[in-house]
């Protein structure tokens, strides 16, 4: 049996900005990259995996990415910066191979990084509503589509009920939404209000579904099936050539906070061969 694992949280100042992420374990590398939900960090969207997989016996290194969590901000949040800030990060830890697991848009900047960064071996592609090709144009999915974060965000101010209302959103296991996630949940995006204004003047992220057939990588697409739009999953396994997808019930945008034990069980195998 393994040794419990202890997670080391530090600062690092990396490419202008100072930046705070848990360490933890030994082993391969793995990056754990949050999405952009206003109280988006490493707290809120991984907790309890860090532990895990570093008890698991990989090296987990988790970021605040700049703009979110403990992390400041940088002087500009447009996407080829926040990009470049991830992507340095990684060259601050140092590795040689290693792999990243995303969740949304962290999604989108491990496969951005993939494209161009030779040491980065096996993606982990979780929901994500920027990274996937649209659907046909007039195609109904299957799941009824319901009131947006972002028009969640853009109507109410951040409080516990709202912060409460958006993990209900992004989550189906609501077991799973304790007071002390919304707390934290909540806290993080009072840290981030302004960051969150940026953000949202600049828009979304271009799309680059496009690019991904160049993807080298072996990839785990892990989906939930309550996500908004989940027929989205199939059009993005069939862009990127070494992709295998698994949808797991009662689990929406966060897999890995509704479905912890079978999210551990699918991502430890597909890291682990």
């Amino acid at each position: 049996m393994r040794p419990v694992a202890a997670i080391t949280k530090r600062f690092a100042t990396v490419a202008g900005v100072r930046t705070h992420y848990w360490h933890a374990g030994s082993g391969p590398m793995l990056f754990l990259f949050h999405g952009q939900l206003p109280g988006s960090c490493v707290a809120t969207e991984w907790g309890e995996n860090v532990q895990r997989f570093a008890n698991a016996g990989f090296e987990v290194v988790a970021p605040d990415l700049a703009g979110f969590g403990r992390s400041d901000s940088p002087a500009d949040h447009a996407i080829p910066t926040r990009i470049a800030h991830a992507r340095a990060f990684i060259d601050h830890i140092g590795p040689g191979r290693y792999s990243v697991w995303g969740s949304s848009m962290g999604t989108y900047l491990g496969c951005a990084i993939a494209l161009e960064d030779p040491r980065l071996a096996k993606l982990v592609i979780m929901p994500s509503t920027i990274l996937p090709p649209p659907l046909p144009e007039g195609a109904v999915s299957a799941v009824p589509q319901r009131e947006s974060v972002a028009e969640i965000v853009r109507k109410h101010p951040p409080s516990i009920e709202t912060a409460r209302r958006v993990l209900e959103r992004v989550m189906s296991n609501h077991a799973h939404i304790t007071d002390e996630l919304v707390k934290l949940f909540f806290e993080n995006w009072q840290r981030s209000e302004e960051a969150e204004r940026a953000r949202a003047a600049i828009g979304r992220a271009p799309p680059i579904h496009q690019q991904l057939h160049r993807l080298k990588n072996e990839a785990l697409l892990l989906w939930g099936a309550d996500e908004s739009l989940v027929e989205r999953s199939l059009l993005l396994q069939r862009v990127i050539p070494n992709a295998e997808l698994h949808v797991l019930k009662q689990a929406a945008h966060w897999p890995q906070v509704d479905q912890p034990e079978r999210t551990f069980t699918l991502v430890h195998d597909f890291l682990s061969h």
